[in-house]
């Protein structure tokens, strides 16, 4: 008897642990409505406009399941530089966007196109380059000073060249000098995406100005080292803007602020503070 009492108490105990079992911090977490309890929005779908850091990092595919799934809505992600996810709300292709260049965020709101400008988290631009680190930019007091080492060493050196957010940080980085790619053989002006230009600078060993979110989820495929890191001058920003109905027509506005509304609770914040922790060691986005 004692036998099987002991049995039953072990079986009792395995449940429990399984039942405690806990999630890395890049997994879905298990939302707390069932879709099938929520009421379905008359206008379920919501186009969401955004920079590439935030789809290229993990972070939208990771808070995006929680927030469909309590809300009934459908977001529909559209990618790019920040100027060209900005042009789309122009087009009136988006009902929301979320960027990362405050001057272009600022001018899409005097124009008339955006709601409100809310500033919710930010975390670092980073220099990466090879491990050697031939300009020797290891140990500069800020971005510009690491800059004005590779420029002097005419070290390789790989830039958005899209009108991104990061596109600009980098030109604002630069001054009233930056390099021309048509003069300067060093300076790659790619026009491409945060993945793609760090694929290229670890395949042709040369510097790159990334978000560092990107940079640690790609990490594991790249010949490169983080060499400038968290400099006064290379803090990254983002902001969620909603689309203005009064000067566009079509938009889902009643998505857009659910939307919004969902990205500045206190559900969002606890998964954002808490995203790239279990993978990586480190938060990739900070709170403001």
């Amino acid at each position: 008897m004692k036998r099987i009492v002991a049995i039953l108490l072990a079986l009792v105990l395995a449940a429990g642990l399984v039942a405690c079992g806990t999630k890395t911090g890049t997994e879905s977490r298990e939302p707390k409505t069932k879709l099938s309890e929520v009421s379905k929005p008359e206008n379920p779908v919501i186009r969401l406009s955004t920079t590439t850091s935030v789809n290229d990092s993990g972070l939208l595919p990771y808070l995006l399941p929680t927030f469909e799934a309590e809300t009934g809505y459908k977001v529909e992600v559209q990618s790019a530089g920040t100027g060209a996810a900005i042009q789309k709300a122009i087009d009136g292709n988006a009902d929301v966007i979320l960027v990362h260049a405050k001057a272009s965020e600022e001018e899409f709101i005097d124009g008339g196109y955006g709601v409100e400008r809310l500033p919710f988290m930010y975390n670092y631009f980073v220099i990466v380059g090879p491990k050697n680190d031939p300009a020797g930019v290891k140990g500069s007091a800020d971005a510009a000073a690491a800059f004005a080492k590779i420029r002097e060493s005419e070290s390789k050196f790989v830039s958005r060249g899209d009108e991104s957010g990061t596109h600009k940080a980098e030109l604002k980085i630069w001054g009233d000098n930056a390099p021309d790619a048509a003069a300067d053989s060093w300076y790659i002006s790619a026009g491409q995406g945060m993945g793609a230009c760090l694929t290229m600078a670890s395949e042709q060993q040369a510097y790159c100005l990334t978000d560092k979110a990107t940079y640690l989820s790609m990490k594991d495929e790249l010949d490169l080292d983080i060499v400038l890191a968290e400099g006064e001058d290379m803090k990254n920003t983002y902001s969620l803007i909603a689309v203005n109905p009064e000067k566009i027509d079509g938009l889902n506005t009643e998505g857009a602020k659910a939307f919004i509304d969902w990205m500045l609770s206190d559900e969002a914040s606890e998964l954002i503070a808490e995203y790239g922790e279990a993978e990586y060691g480190v938060a990739l986005f900070n709170l403001l």
